[in-house]
Order: structure tokens, then C-alpha cells, then sequence
């Protein structure tokens, strides 16, 4: 049995750092343990030129431990009138890496989303153009659609017409949530590829309403029945390059959570390698969580792999029930419980 187990510095491919004092409290429990993060540009008001994400930038690398090696990676909001030009330019001079799809009121921040996909259309040709990929909050939002049903409808009413009328656009479908999702991303060409959560991995719906409603357990998008999780372990564990790590790691406070209309979202930074270890473990596949922790994510976007490396060991961790941000508590994932695997920079 592995006791000790060492890989390349990893990166997570989906990270909400928000901004101000909730930044500066949180950051570095990201940093501790990725090289580099895509940041989520849903703040108020959400990042959608050069000069709001160079600012953001440098908040956060303002707040970072110095002893951390941190790389933040910017990611553009786009919105219905967004400027195809503004995008080339930030991609050109190397402040955005991506661009972010959230539909119209889909989660938290996402008032200004895109309101109809053919409304981005010459943004998104734009960036077919220049090689610049596309992140994708896959839910529709309609009210007549199942909250449990709105990932599998976005991919048959949206994202299969994209991928049609983009045949050479990069997307990455985000935080993935069901077994229909994992079979178009691995049915679709090499361009295609997602990002699965380490708590999308571990509980299903029931958890969020297990002797009355979970606030902590809930997020968007939401999650689905049994099968739908284990669809993702699978994928997560195939050893396919289409897969990799993406924490979406989403903070709020107790009193946000715990409220007549609670928050989407979970603070998973903290233990996030030491809860994707216990899911590889439970599926004996340890040997595959450096490819889809390290390797996987950086070959997709053109980037080079992190030297360095981390290690994880076979010894418990408690994780606590709450943890201390901006003069009051969050409640991180595994509250309460103990983790089977400790992280330490190597």
C-alpha cells in the first residue's frame, strides 16, 4: 500500500478568490498547495477588460504569502455586448488566458452573463482565431428546466452548436456534474476538455438535504443523482487527458450559507489534494492523480508543467470545523471529519 506519494506541482483550473478581505483571507490556502489557478472573474462588477484584469492581478498577488511561488491566470467575463477587440488584446498581451461563459443568472455573480449564445459570436470567432480558450458554466437557465436536468439540456440546446459552429475553439466545460457531460466530453475532438470537483466526486443530491437542508452542501451547479457521481470518479480516474483537476473552490461566509437564501458553492481550497488523494485511493488509482492533478490541465492550455513537487502521506488529517475569514467563520469541505492523506511541499 502507498504511503508516500509524490508528484509535480499540480495547478487548479477553477478558483473563486472574490476580492477585498475575503481574498486576502483565503488566498493562500490555494497557493499553499497549486503553482497556478484560473481565476473566476465573477466580481461586482465582473472583470471584463484589460484594465480590470490587470487590477485584479495584482490584488491578488498582492495578497499572496511571498514565500509562495503563485501564479494567478485571468480569465475575461463575457456579457452580450462584450468587445471582441478588448478580448484579442488582453489574450495578446498576456492578461487574460481565457474567457468565461456564464449564462445569464446561472450562479453567484452571473447577473450580467450572456443572455443568448449567438449574441457572442464574434467573440467567440475571435478567439477560435487567436487560439484562446473558452470556459463554459454549463447550465441553462430556463424556468420551465429541472435544476437537476439544466447541464444535460445546455449540452444538447447549446453546447453541441458551438462545438458545430466552432469546430477549432478550445473550451473547457467546467465543474462537470453528470454522467452526460463526461460522455460528450469524451466523445467530442481533442479540443474539448472539462474540469470535475473534488466534492462532485464525493456526494451525491441526498447529501444536501441528509435530516434537513445542507447549506454547505449546496452549489451550481447542483449536485445530480448516483450514477452521475459515479460517472465522474470514472472519468476523473480514466487516465484521459480530457479530464483534470478543478476545485472550484467557492468561499462564503457562515451567515451567507446559513441564510433564508443561502449561497451556491463550496470552500474546498483548503484540503483540496488531500480530497481528491481519498477519492484516486478509493478507486486504486493513486498512479493516475499526477496526470490529472499536474500533467493534463497545462498540455490542454499550452502551457508548460510546473517544476517542483509536492507530497502527500498516508496519515490522518482533521479538518476544522470552521475556519477564520474577515472577523467571522467559513465552513471549509469535510468540516468536522478527517481526511486519510496529509499534503506537504516538497
Amino acid at each position: 500500500m502507498t504511503q508516500n506519494l509524490t508528484i509535480r506541482r499540480p495547478d487548479d483550473w477553477h478558483v473563486h478568490l472574490r476580492d477585498g478581505a475575503m481574498l486576502s483571507d483565503v488566498v493562500n490556502y490555494t497557493a499553499r498547495q497549486f503553482s497556478r489557478a484560473i481565476i473566476m472573474p465573477n466580481l461586482t462588477p465582473p472583470v471584463t477588460t484589460v484594465t480590470a484584469g490587470t487590477a485584479y492581478r495584482q490584488r491578488i498577488l498582492d495578497a499572496v504569502d511571498p514565500s509562495l511561488s503563485f501564479e494567478p491566470l485571468m480569465v475575461c467575463y463575457l456579457t452580450d455586448t462584450i468587445d471582441a477587440d478588448e478580448v484579442a488584446r488582453g489574450h495578446a498581451e498576456g492578461v487574460f488566458t481565457a474567457c468565461k461563459l456564464y449564462p445569464a443568472n446561472a450562479t453567484t455573480n452571473s447577473s450580467h452573463g450572456v443572455t443568448d449564445i449567438k449574441n457572442i459570436y464574434p467573440v467567440l470567432e475571435a478567439m477560435q482565431r487567436i487560439g484562446m480558450p473558452l470556459l463554459v458554466h454549463g447550465e441553462v437557465t430556463h424556468q420551465d428546466v429541472d435544476i437537476f436536468d439544466r447541464e444535460a439540456v445546455f449540452i444538447s440546446d447549446v453546447l453541441k452548436d458551438v462545438v458545430k459552429d466552432f469546430p477549432a475553439l478550445k473550451i473547457i466545460f467546467e465543474h462537470i456534474t453528470t454522467a452526460e457531460a463526461a460522455d460528450f466530453v469524451m466523445a467530442a475532438g481533442p479540443n474539448i476538455a472539462a474540469t470535475i470537483t473534488p466534492h462532485h466526486l464525493e456526494f451525491n443530491r441526498n447529501a444536501i438535504f441528509q435530516g434537513g437542508i445542507r447549506p454547505h452542501y449546496y452549489c451550481l451547479p447542483i449536485a445530480k443523482r448516483e450514477k452521475h457521481r459515479l460517472a465522474l470518479r470514472n472519468a476523473a480516474i480514466s487516465g484521459s487527458p480530457k479530464f483534470f483537476l478543478g476545485t472550484d473552490t467557492a468561499p462564503h461566509t457562515v451567515e451567507a450559507k446559513q441564510s433564508a437564501c443561502g449561497c451556491a458553492g463550496l470552500f474546498n481550497a483548503p484540503y483540496a489534494l488531500e480530497a481528491y488523494a481519498k477519492v484516486f485511493d478509493e478507486e486504486d488509482a493513486l498512479d493516475k492523480l499526477e496526470g490529472f492533478a499536474s500533467e493534463f490541465g497545462p498540455r490542454f492550455y499550452g502551457i508548460p508543467l510546473n517544476d517542483g513537487t509536492v507530497t502527500l502521506t498516508r496519515k490522518d488529517v482533521s479538518v476544522p470545523e470552521t475556519l477564520d475569514v474577515m472577523d467571522t467563520k467559513i465552513v471549509p469541505f469535510h468540516s468536522g471529519g478527517t481526511l486519510p492523506w496529509t499534503f506537504s511541499r516538497s
